[in-house]
C-alpha cells in the first residue's frame, strides 16, 4: 500500500542552501549547550549583581517588579524572532535577519549598533566580574587592580573561545549550572532560612520618592530589568553550529526568557529578603550589599565558595558574549560589508571558529576599559548605552518583521505563532518603543553630559554607522540577498512538499 509521507523537515544543509550559503562550521551544539549559550549570555546572576544596589537606591524593592513586566516584553520579542531564525537559522542573528527582513543599508545600520552595544556589554560585564575577582582573591578594588582582572576575564574567555565550539558548549554548560545555583538555589536558600524581612516588603517603597510622586522612581529602577533581559538572541548568533536549529533555537530562546526570569526573581528577592539592614540599602549608606548579606547567611567560607560560583558565571557571561558578537562580525564580514571583511571573514581550519573576529571581540572590549580605568564614572554611562544599543537593534528586526507580514509574509521554518504572529509583532513592538523610551529620557541631575550621555553615544554610533554607508556604500559591495522574506518562504515550502510528495511504501 502507497500512501504521502508525513512532512519532514530539510536537512540543515539543505536549508542553507535554499539560502544561498554553504555548510561550512561543525555542528555540534545540542538544545542543551545553546540553551546555555543563551542563559550565560542573558545571566540573571550578573544582572542581578550588578545592578540590584542601585534598583533598591533609585525605586526601593518594589523594583523588582521590573524583572516581570521587562520578561513579558521579552519573551514577546523572542517569539518574534523566533519565528525569523526558524526560516533564517544563518550565523550573526540581528544582521542576516535585517537583512533578509529589509535591505542591505538596513541592516548595516542594525548591525553596526548591535556591534557596539555588544562590545560594551562585553565590557561592562567583565567590569562587574572584576569587583568579584577582587572580593575573592582578597585584594583591594582599586581602579588599577579593577583594569588587570578585567583584561584577565577578557583573555581567559578568549583563550577558551579559541578551542572551538565544542569548549564554548561545554563552559557554557558549567556557567549554567553556576547561574542555576548561584541565582535559585542560593535564593531558595534565603527565602526559606534566611528571611529577615516580610513579603509585602515588595509593596513597600521605604520612602524613595520623597515628598513627590513614586513613579519617576520606579520609571527611574526599569534598568535593573532591562540590562537582565537581554542575551537570548545569542542562542541564533551560532545558528550554524546547532543541529536542526530552524527547531532548536526558538526553544532555546524561549527557555532562556522563562527560566531567566524565574531565577533573577529568587534571586533578587531572596537578597530583599536577607538583607539584614535593608534600610542601609536603600539609603545609598551601603553602595556594596550582597557580599555583607554572602557574610551574614552563609559565614566567611560560604561567601568565598559562593563568589567562585558568581566568577564562573561572570566568566561563562564573557565567554558567550564573545562567542556572539564574533559570530555577527563574521556574519557581517562574510557578505563583504565591513572594512578588512576578508580578515575578518577567516574561520580556522582546525577549531572551526572565526579567529580573526574573536580578536576583535576581545581588543576592543579591553580598550574600553582603559577608557573606564581612566574615569571611573563612565561605567554606568556605558552599561545604560550597552542596553539602549541592543534594543535598538532588536526593534529594527521586529519592526522589519512586521513590515514583511503586512505585505503578505507568512514565516515558513518549523516554529510558527500561525494567525497569532501579526499580534505578537505588534505588541512586542510596542513593549520595544516604551523600553527605548525608558532607557534615552535624559536624567535630571542639572549635568549636561550626565544626563544626555547615553543619547550622545546612540548619536554619534548612527551618525558614524550613517556616515560610513553613505560614503563608503559598504551595502553595493555585497551581492548576499536581501528582503527576501516572502519569496524564501516559498522556496522553503515548496522544498518542503517535495519532501512530503515522495510516496513511501508500507507492506
Amino acid at each position: 500500500m502507497s500512501e504521502p509521507a508525513k512532512p519532514a523537515d530539510l536537512g540543515d544543509g539543505e536549508h542553507l542552501q535554499v539560502l544561498g550559503y554553504e555548510d561550512e562550521f561543525n555542528r555540534s551544539m545540542s538544545l542543551w549547550a545553546n540553551f546555555a549559550l543563551g542563559f550565560t549570555y542573558l545571566s540573571p546572576l550578573v544582572g542581578v549583581y550588578s545592578l540590584f544596589a542601585l534598583a533598591l537606591t533609585v525605586g526601593g524593592p518594589p523594583s523588582i517588579w521590573w524583572i516581570v513586566i521587562v520578561g513579558a516584553g521579552q519573551l514577546l520579542v523572542s517569539l518574534v524572532f523566533g519565528e525569523v531564525v526558524s526560516q533564517y537559522p544563518i550565523h550573526g542573528g540581528i544582521y542576516p535577519w535585517a537583512r533578509r527582513l529589509w535591505g542591505r543599508r538596513y541592516a548595516w545600520m542594525a548591525a553596526w549598533v548591535y556591534i557596539w552595544a555588544m562590545i560594551v556589554t562585553i565590557t561592562a560585564v567583565a567590569e562587574y566580574g572584576s569587583g568579584f575577582a577582587a572580593s575573592l582573591f582578597g585584594v583591594e578594588a582599586t581602579p588599577t587592580t579593577g583594569l588587570v582582572l578585567t583584561l584577565a576575564l577578557l583573555l581567559i574567555a578568549l583563550a577558551i573561545n579559541f578551542t572551538g565550539t565544542k569548549w564554548l558548549a561545554r563552559v557554557a554548560r558549567i556557567g549554567l549550572a553556576a547561574e542555576l545555583i548561584g541565582v535559585i538555589g542560593l535564593g531558595l536558600y534565603l527565602l526559606i532560612f534566611q528571611r529577615k524581612q516580610e513579603f509585602s516588603i515588595f509593596f513597600d517603597t521605604m520612602g524613595v520618592q520623597g515628598d513627590g510622586s513614586y513613579l519617576p522612581a520606579f520609571i527611574g529602577a526599569a534598568l535593573a530589568g532591562l540590562f537582565l533581559f537581554y542575551g537570548f538572541e545569542a542562542c541564533g548568533d551560532v545558528a550554524e553550529e546547532v543541529e536542526n536549529p530552524a527547531r532548536r533555537i526558538p526553544k532555546a530562546m524561549i527557555l532562556t526568557i522563562l527560566v531567566g526570569g524565574v531565577s533573577a526573581l529568587f534571586s533578587f528577592g531572596g537578597y530583599v529578603l536577607a538583607a539584614p539592614d535593608l534600610q542601609a540599602i536603600v539609603s545609598g549608606e551601603d553602595a556594596d550589599p550582597i557580599p555583607a548579606i554572602l557574610e551574614s547567611t552563609l559565614g566567611p567560607v560560604g561567601a568565598k565558595l559562593f563568589l567562585v560560583v558568581a566568577i564562573t558565571a561572570f566568566l561563562s557571561c564573557v565567554l558567550s558574549l564573545q562567542a556572539a558578537a564574533s559570530r555577527l562580525l563574521f556574519s557581517f564580514a562574510r557578505d563583504g560589508m565591513l572594512p578588512g571583511h576578508r580578515w575578518l571573514s577567516k574561520v580556522s581550519e582546525r577549531s572551526k571558529v572565526p579567529t580573526n573576529a574573536l580578536i576583535v571581540a576581545c581588543t576592543v572590549p579591553a580598550l574600553i576599559a582603559i577608557l573606564v580605568w581612566l574615569n571611573a564614572d563612565l561605567l554606568y554611562p556605558v552599561t545604560a548605552f550597552a542596553v539602549l544599543g541592543i534594543y535598538v537593534a532588536f526593534q529594527m528586526v521586529v519592526l522589519g518583521s512586521l513590515r514583511q507580514r503586512l505585505r503578505g509574509w507568512k514565516p515558513a521554518g518549523p516554529f510558527s505563532l500561525g494567525r497569532w504572529g501579526i499580534v505578537v509583532n505588534v505588541l512586542a513592538l510596542a513593549y520595544g518603543i516604551f523600553a527605548m523610551y525608558l532607557l534615552a529620557a535624559p536624567g535630571a541631575s542639572g549635568d549636561f553630559f550626565t544626563d544626555w550621555v547615553v543619547l550622545l553615544g546612540l548619536g554619534v554610533v548612527l551618525a558614524t554607522g550613517l556616515a560610513y554607508l553613505f560614503l563608503a556604500r559598504p551595502d553595493r559591495k555585497s551581492d548576499a540577498p536581501a528582503g527576501d522574506a516572502i519569496e524564501v518562504a516559498a522556496r522553503l515550502r515548496a522544498h518542503r512538499g517535495e519532501l512530503t510528495e515522495e510516496p513511501s511504501t508500507v507492506s
